[in-house]
């Protein structure tokens, strides 16, 4: 076969295919380069036309309107309970947010606007944009000033044993006796008793909210126990990490920490070497103590 007689063309071929080369070079550039200069010099689709420039600037507007739609919304919330999502939303920083969550892990509670600058530091400019937004209890914000001159008309003398009341069976009315308690601390006293089923321990009344150590110590004069509460209590040396999780402020990685350390030193001699464990709930020991036992 003789490939070479393809590709020769006589003089008429040879002028038919430099004429069509010569059109498709003219078509690409009167669409590259004249095509978009007869666009632009159209009367009818100037960007200078109002009416154009009216709809551009209507879509610009919805476009803002659909963007600030989109922005996570702010509504009033009690900054004591501000999650990582919750403050990276509203621009704290990761160690403004771990400030705050440290500070609520000792069971402290923010109860001002400024309270919460001093506990977490954030800025007073991000602080003006967010604190409109805090929300504190009525309890905080609208404290009754008659409970303060009510408790200051007692006395904070002890009472004998003989004359002490059962913590246990206390009302709210006696309770309100002591020095330091009013009618709110003497309902979260009676409420927290009925959610425990009765009091073990005087310790048990730092879970009360509010109560400040003082205040516990006037409970302890004018109160007894006489009917603790029964408590099984589990032994440390041998729980399981299932059993250890029971326990109020023990969550699986403390419980895994713990037993750990239990490994290391063979079982523990005191429940007070729980302080020792990784990530241990220290100012919680003397609660936890009280469902532990060592065998």
């Amino acid at each position: 076969m003789n490939i070479k007689s393809h590709f020769v063309f006589s003089k008429k071929q040879r002028s038919g295919i430099f004429l069509l080369l010569l059109i498709i070079l003219f078509l690409l550039g009167f669409s590259h380069f004249l095509l978009p200069k007869m666009m632009n010099t159209d009367p009818g689709f100037t960007t200078n036309d109002k009416d154009v420039s009216g709809f551009i600037k209507q879509i610009d507007s919805l476009k803002a309107i659909e963007i600030d739609n989109r922005k996570p919304k702010i509504y009033p919330f009690n900054p004591n309970f501000i999650t990582d999502y919750k403050g990276y939303t509203l621009g704290m920083t990761t160690q403004e947010i771990d400030r705050l969550l440290v500070f609520r892990k000792q069971d402290q509670w923010v109860n001002s606007v400024k309270q919460f600058q001093q506990v977490t530091k954030v800025s007073d400019t991000l602080l003006a944009k967010i604190s409109p937004y805090f929300k504190f209890p009525d309890w905080v914000t609208h404290p009754k000033q008659k409970q303060e001159a009510f408790t200051k008309s007692f006395s904070k003398s002890p009472k004998s044993e003989g004359q002490k009341l059962d913590l246990n069976s206390a009302t709210a009315a006696q309770l309100q006796k002591v020095y330091g308690i009013g009618p709110s601390y003497s309902e979260r006293i009676v409420k927290y008793r009925q959610k425990i089923n009765g009091f073990h321990a005087f310790i048990e009344l730092q879970e009360v909210y509010g109560l400040t150590p003082e205040v516990i110590q006037n409970v302890k004069d004018n109160f007894t126990i006489k009917n603790p509460r029964a408590i099984t209590k589990m032994a440390l040396n041998t729980a399981t990490k299932e059993q250890l999780v029971t326990i109020k402020y023990i969550d699986y990685e403390v419980a895994h920490h713990i037993i750990e350390e239990r490994i290391l030193r063979d079982g523990f001699k005191s429940i007070d070497e729980l302080t020792k464990v990784n990530g241990f709930p220290v100012n919680k020991i003397q609660i936890i103590k009280l469902s532990l036992r060592l065998d």
